[in-house]
Protein backbone atom coordinates (compact mmCIF):
# COMPACT_ATOMS: atom_id res chain seq x y z
CA UNK A 1 0.00 0.00 0.00
CA UNK A 2 2.89 2.41 0.80
CA UNK A 3 4.41 1.92 -2.65
CA UNK A 4 0.99 2.46 -4.22
CA UNK A 5 0.45 5.77 -2.35
CA UNK A 6 4.02 7.03 -2.84
CA UNK A 7 3.86 6.48 -6.59
CA UNK A 8 0.67 8.55 -6.84
CA UNK A 9 2.01 11.34 -4.61
CA UNK A 10 5.16 11.71 -6.76
CA UNK A 11 3.03 11.73 -9.92
CA UNK A 12 0.79 14.42 -8.40
CA UNK A 13 3.79 16.66 -7.55
CA UNK A 14 5.25 16.46 -11.06
CA UNK A 15 1.79 17.12 -12.54
CA UNK A 16 1.45 20.30 -10.45
CA UNK A 17 4.86 21.53 -11.58
CA UNK A 18 3.92 20.90 -15.22
CA UNK A 19 0.64 22.77 -14.75
CA UNK A 20 2.48 25.73 -13.20
CA UNK A 21 4.87 25.90 -16.17
CA UNK A 22 1.96 25.78 -18.63
CA UNK A 23 0.23 28.58 -16.70
CA UNK A 24 3.32 30.75 -17.01
CA UNK A 25 3.49 30.15 -20.76
CA UNK A 26 -0.23 30.92 -21.18
CA UNK A 27 0.13 34.15 -19.21
CA UNK A 28 2.86 35.25 -21.62
CA UNK A 29 0.55 34.58 -24.56
CA UNK A 30 -2.33 36.61 -23.11
CA UNK A 31 -2.94 39.95 -24.86
CA UNK A 32 -2.15 43.12 -22.92
CA UNK A 33 -0.33 43.42 -19.61
CA UNK A 34 -1.14 44.42 -16.03
CA UNK A 35 0.44 47.82 -16.74
CA UNK A 36 -1.82 49.07 -19.53
CA UNK A 37 -2.44 52.42 -17.88
CA UNK A 38 -2.33 55.14 -20.53
CA UNK A 39 -0.61 57.45 -18.05
CA UNK A 40 2.49 55.27 -18.10
CA UNK A 41 5.16 55.78 -20.74
CA UNK A 42 7.46 53.08 -22.06
CA UNK A 43 10.27 53.76 -19.60
CA UNK A 44 7.86 53.61 -16.66
CA UNK A 45 6.41 50.33 -17.90
CA UNK A 46 9.93 48.95 -18.32
CA UNK A 47 10.73 50.02 -14.74
CA UNK A 48 7.63 48.20 -13.45
CA UNK A 49 8.52 45.07 -15.43
CA UNK A 50 12.00 45.17 -13.91
CA UNK A 51 10.61 45.76 -10.41
CA UNK A 52 8.42 42.65 -10.53
CA UNK A 53 10.90 40.53 -12.50
CA UNK A 54 8.68 40.30 -15.57
CA UNK A 55 11.55 41.34 -17.85
CA UNK A 56 13.44 38.12 -17.17
CA UNK A 57 13.15 34.96 -19.31
CA UNK A 58 10.10 32.84 -18.53
CA UNK A 59 12.26 29.93 -17.32
CA UNK A 60 13.89 32.12 -14.66
CA UNK A 61 10.49 33.56 -13.67
CA UNK A 62 9.16 30.03 -13.34
CA UNK A 63 11.96 28.82 -11.10
CA UNK A 64 11.75 31.93 -8.92
CA UNK A 65 8.01 31.43 -8.58
CA UNK A 66 8.34 27.75 -7.66
CA UNK A 67 11.04 28.48 -5.07
CA UNK A 68 8.94 31.25 -3.50
CA UNK A 69 5.85 29.06 -3.65
CA UNK A 70 7.55 26.41 -1.51
CA UNK A 71 8.23 29.21 0.98
CA UNK A 72 4.52 30.10 1.03
CA UNK A 73 4.95 33.23 -1.10
CA UNK A 74 2.61 33.44 -4.11
CA UNK A 75 3.71 36.95 -5.05
CA UNK A 76 1.76 40.21 -4.98
CA UNK A 77 -1.16 41.60 -6.93
CA UNK A 78 -0.20 43.92 -9.79
CA UNK A 79 -3.53 45.62 -10.32
CA UNK A 80 -6.57 44.41 -8.32
CA UNK A 81 -4.99 45.38 -5.01
CA UNK A 82 -1.55 46.73 -5.83
CA UNK A 83 1.36 45.15 -3.93
CA UNK A 84 -1.00 43.19 -1.66
CA UNK A 85 0.29 39.64 -1.05
CA UNK A 86 -1.75 37.05 -2.95
CA UNK A 87 -1.96 34.89 0.17
CA UNK A 88 -3.67 37.77 1.94
CA UNK A 89 -6.18 38.25 -0.89
CA UNK A 90 -7.03 34.56 -1.02
CA UNK A 91 -7.02 33.98 2.74
CA UNK A 92 -10.12 36.10 3.21
CA UNK A 93 -12.05 34.54 0.30
CA UNK A 94 -11.07 30.88 -0.12
CA UNK A 95 -12.40 29.65 3.27
CA UNK A 96 -15.81 31.13 2.43
CA UNK A 97 -15.97 29.40 -0.95
CA UNK A 98 -14.72 26.12 0.55
CA UNK A 99 -17.24 26.31 3.41
CA UNK A 100 -20.23 26.87 1.13
CA UNK A 101 -18.93 24.30 -1.36
CA UNK A 102 -18.28 21.64 1.29
CA UNK A 103 -21.82 22.05 2.61
CA UNK A 104 -23.15 21.72 -0.96
CA UNK A 105 -21.08 18.56 -1.53
CA UNK A 106 -22.27 17.01 1.72
CA UNK A 107 -25.95 17.78 1.06
CA UNK A 108 -25.75 16.68 -2.57
CA UNK A 109 -23.84 13.44 -1.84
CA UNK A 110 -26.04 12.31 1.07
CA UNK A 111 -29.39 13.16 -0.51
CA UNK A 112 -28.28 11.86 -3.92
CA UNK A 113 -27.10 8.56 -2.45
CA UNK A 114 -30.37 8.08 -0.57
CA UNK A 115 -32.43 8.94 -3.65
CA UNK A 116 -30.40 6.56 -5.80
CA UNK A 117 -30.75 3.71 -3.30
CA UNK A 118 -34.48 4.34 -2.99
CA UNK A 119 -34.90 4.32 -6.78
CA UNK A 120 -32.85 1.11 -7.13
CA UNK A 121 -34.62 -0.84 -4.38
CA UNK A 122 -38.06 0.44 -5.46
CA UNK A 123 -37.39 -0.02 -9.16
CA UNK A 124 -40.37 0.57 -11.50
CA UNK A 125 -42.52 1.96 -8.68
CA UNK A 126 -43.82 5.45 -7.95
CA UNK A 127 -40.74 6.07 -5.75
CA UNK A 128 -38.44 5.28 -8.65
CA UNK A 129 -40.39 7.69 -10.87
CA UNK A 130 -40.26 10.49 -8.28
CA UNK A 131 -36.51 10.03 -7.75
CA UNK A 132 -35.90 10.02 -11.51
CA UNK A 133 -37.94 13.22 -12.01
CA UNK A 134 -36.00 14.97 -9.23
CA UNK A 135 -32.72 13.83 -10.79
CA UNK A 136 -33.69 15.08 -14.25
CA UNK A 137 -34.73 18.47 -12.86
CA UNK A 138 -31.51 18.75 -10.85
CA UNK A 139 -29.34 18.05 -13.89
CA UNK A 140 -31.36 20.19 -16.33
CA UNK A 141 -31.98 23.36 -14.32
CA UNK A 142 -28.93 25.63 -13.74
CA UNK A 143 -27.88 26.28 -10.14
CA UNK A 144 -28.55 30.01 -10.45
CA UNK A 145 -32.23 29.30 -11.21
CA UNK A 146 -32.50 27.32 -7.99
CA UNK A 147 -30.64 30.15 -6.25
CA UNK A 148 -33.13 32.76 -7.42
CA UNK A 149 -36.15 30.56 -6.61
CA UNK A 150 -34.88 29.68 -3.13
CA UNK A 151 -33.88 33.26 -2.42
CA UNK A 152 -37.34 34.52 -3.35
CA UNK A 153 -39.33 31.82 -1.55
CA UNK A 154 -37.31 31.19 1.62
CA UNK A 155 -35.43 34.47 1.85
CA UNK A 156 -37.94 37.11 0.72
CA UNK A 157 -41.43 35.63 1.23
CA UNK A 158 -40.91 33.35 4.25
CA UNK A 159 -37.86 35.18 5.66
CA UNK A 160 -36.41 31.92 6.98
CA UNK A 161 -32.85 32.55 5.79
CA UNK A 162 -30.81 35.67 4.88
CA UNK A 163 -30.94 36.60 1.20
CA UNK A 164 -27.37 37.91 1.26
CA UNK A 165 -24.24 36.40 2.74
CA UNK A 166 -23.23 37.85 6.09
CA UNK A 167 -20.04 37.26 8.06
CA UNK A 168 -22.11 37.71 11.24
CA UNK A 169 -24.33 34.73 10.37
CA UNK A 170 -22.14 32.46 8.23
CA UNK A 171 -24.14 29.27 8.84
CA UNK A 172 -27.59 30.78 8.27
CA UNK A 173 -26.57 32.77 5.20
CA UNK A 174 -24.82 29.72 3.69
CA UNK A 175 -27.92 27.51 3.66
CA UNK A 176 -29.56 28.83 0.47
CA UNK A 177 -26.39 29.02 -1.66
CA UNK A 178 -25.29 25.57 -0.46
CA UNK A 179 -28.63 24.00 -1.32
CA UNK A 180 -28.62 25.75 -4.72
CA UNK A 181 -25.16 24.43 -5.56
CA UNK A 182 -25.97 20.94 -4.26
CA UNK A 183 -28.79 20.26 -6.73
CA UNK A 184 -26.61 19.19 -9.66
CA UNK A 185 -24.43 17.01 -7.43
CA UNK A 186 -27.49 15.44 -5.82
CA UNK A 187 -29.05 14.66 -9.20
CA UNK A 188 -25.82 13.25 -10.66
CA UNK A 189 -25.12 11.02 -7.65
CA UNK A 190 -28.74 9.81 -7.58
CA UNK A 191 -28.65 8.79 -11.24
CA UNK A 192 -25.32 6.97 -10.99
CA UNK A 193 -26.23 5.30 -7.70
CA UNK A 194 -29.48 3.97 -9.17
CA UNK A 195 -27.79 2.67 -12.33
CA UNK A 196 -24.87 1.06 -10.48
CA UNK A 197 -27.00 -0.49 -7.74
CA UNK A 198 -29.41 -2.03 -10.27
CA UNK A 199 -26.45 -3.50 -12.16
CA UNK A 200 -24.80 -4.79 -8.96
CA UNK A 201 -28.02 -6.25 -7.52
CA UNK A 202 -28.51 -8.29 -10.70
CA UNK A 203 -24.91 -9.55 -10.88
CA UNK A 204 -23.82 -13.16 -10.45
CA UNK A 205 -21.80 -12.56 -7.28
CA UNK A 206 -24.87 -11.07 -5.55
CA UNK A 207 -26.84 -14.20 -6.42
CA UNK A 208 -23.96 -16.27 -5.06
CA UNK A 209 -23.93 -14.23 -1.83
CA UNK A 210 -27.67 -14.74 -1.42
CA UNK A 211 -27.30 -18.47 -2.04
CA UNK A 212 -24.81 -18.59 0.85
CA UNK A 213 -27.46 -17.21 3.18
CA UNK A 214 -26.53 -13.51 3.24
CA UNK A 215 -29.43 -11.09 3.33
CA UNK A 216 -30.61 -7.76 4.67
CA UNK A 217 -28.22 -4.92 5.56
CA UNK A 218 -25.09 -7.08 5.34
CA UNK A 219 -25.88 -8.05 1.76
CA UNK A 220 -26.69 -4.46 0.77
CA UNK A 221 -23.86 -2.57 2.47
CA UNK A 222 -21.06 -5.15 2.57
CA UNK A 223 -21.47 -6.32 -1.01
CA UNK A 224 -23.87 -4.30 -3.18
CA UNK A 225 -23.09 -0.73 -2.07
CA UNK A 226 -19.34 -1.35 -1.74
CA UNK A 227 -19.09 -2.52 -5.35
CA UNK A 228 -21.23 0.39 -6.55
CA UNK A 229 -19.13 3.02 -4.74
CA UNK A 230 -16.19 3.16 -7.18
CA UNK A 231 -18.04 4.73 -10.15
CA UNK A 232 -19.99 6.96 -7.72
CA UNK A 233 -16.75 8.29 -6.19
CA UNK A 234 -15.37 8.85 -9.71
CA UNK A 235 -18.35 11.07 -10.55
CA UNK A 236 -18.30 12.89 -7.21
CA UNK A 237 -14.59 13.80 -7.21
CA UNK A 238 -14.53 16.55 -9.89
CA UNK A 239 -17.84 17.93 -8.58
CA UNK A 240 -16.23 18.42 -5.17
CA UNK A 241 -13.56 20.73 -6.61
CA UNK A 242 -16.08 22.64 -8.74
CA UNK A 243 -18.28 23.35 -5.74
CA UNK A 244 -15.51 24.08 -3.23
CA UNK A 245 -13.91 26.64 -5.55
CA UNK A 246 -17.17 28.47 -5.90
CA UNK A 247 -19.77 29.30 -8.51
CA UNK A 248 -19.50 32.86 -9.81
CA UNK A 249 -23.22 33.36 -10.57
CA UNK A 250 -24.40 31.95 -7.24
CA UNK A 251 -21.77 34.01 -5.44
CA UNK A 252 -23.10 37.12 -7.19
CA UNK A 253 -26.75 36.33 -6.32
CA UNK A 254 -26.02 35.91 -2.61
CA UNK A 255 -23.18 38.49 -2.50
CA UNK A 256 -20.66 35.87 -1.35
CA UNK A 257 -17.11 37.29 -1.24
CA UNK A 258 -15.55 34.11 -2.65
CA UNK A 259 -12.72 33.31 -5.04
CA UNK A 260 -14.89 33.04 -8.17
CA UNK A 261 -15.29 36.78 -8.61
CA UNK A 262 -11.63 37.34 -7.70
CA UNK A 263 -10.48 35.06 -10.53
CA UNK A 264 -12.72 36.76 -13.10
CA UNK A 265 -11.48 40.22 -12.05
CA UNK A 266 -7.87 39.02 -12.24
CA UNK A 267 -8.32 37.67 -15.77
CA UNK A 268 -10.00 40.86 -16.96
CA UNK A 269 -7.21 43.05 -15.54
CA UNK A 270 -4.31 40.74 -16.57
CA UNK A 271 -3.24 40.38 -12.96
CA UNK A 272 -0.90 37.48 -13.73
CA UNK A 273 0.05 36.52 -10.21
CA UNK A 274 -3.56 36.26 -9.01
CA UNK A 275 -4.59 34.20 -12.05
CA UNK A 276 -1.64 31.82 -11.67
CA UNK A 277 -2.09 31.50 -7.89
CA UNK A 278 -5.82 30.73 -8.10
CA UNK A 279 -5.37 28.37 -11.06
CA UNK A 280 -2.61 26.59 -9.15
CA UNK A 281 -4.85 26.25 -6.08
CA UNK A 282 -7.69 24.88 -8.24
CA UNK A 283 -5.30 22.40 -9.84
CA UNK A 284 -3.82 21.39 -6.48
CA UNK A 285 -7.28 20.80 -5.05
CA UNK A 286 -8.35 18.80 -8.08
CA UNK A 287 -5.20 16.66 -8.09
CA UNK A 288 -5.44 16.24 -4.32
CA UNK A 289 -9.04 15.06 -4.56
CA UNK A 290 -8.20 12.67 -7.40
CA UNK A 291 -5.25 11.37 -5.37
CA UNK A 292 -7.57 10.64 -2.46
CA UNK A 293 -10.01 8.95 -4.86
CA UNK A 294 -7.20 6.85 -6.32
CA UNK A 295 -6.21 5.72 -2.83
CA UNK A 296 -9.85 5.00 -1.97
CA UNK A 297 -10.04 2.76 -5.01
CA UNK A 298 -7.33 0.60 -3.49
CA UNK A 299 -9.06 0.60 -0.08
CA UNK A 300 -12.51 -0.26 -1.46
CA UNK A 301 -11.28 -2.84 -3.96
CA UNK A 302 -7.79 -4.30 -3.23
CA UNK A 303 -7.76 -5.85 -6.71
CA UNK A 304 -7.32 -2.36 -8.19
CA UNK A 305 -4.36 -1.63 -5.90
CA UNK A 306 -2.67 -4.91 -6.77
CA UNK A 307 -3.20 -4.32 -10.50
CA UNK A 308 -1.79 -0.77 -10.37
CA UNK A 309 1.18 -1.76 -8.24
CA UNK A 310 2.10 -4.21 -10.97
CA UNK A 311 2.11 -1.49 -13.66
Amino acid sequence: MKKYVLKRVVTAIFTLLAITLILFILMQLMPGSPFNDEKLNESQRAALYAKYGLDKPIVIQFFHYVINMFKGDLGVSYKISKNTPITQLIASRLPISIGVGFAAVFIGAVVGLLLGLLAAFKRDTIWDTIATIISVIGVSVPSYVFALALSYQFGFKLDWFPMLFSSKDVIGSSVLPSVSLSMFTMASIARFTRAEMIEVLGSDYMLLAESKGLSGNKLVFAHALRNALIPIITVLAPLVVDLMTGSLVVEKIFAIPGVGSLLVNAIQSNDYNVVIALSFIYSAMYIGIMLVVDILYGVIDPRIRVAKEGD
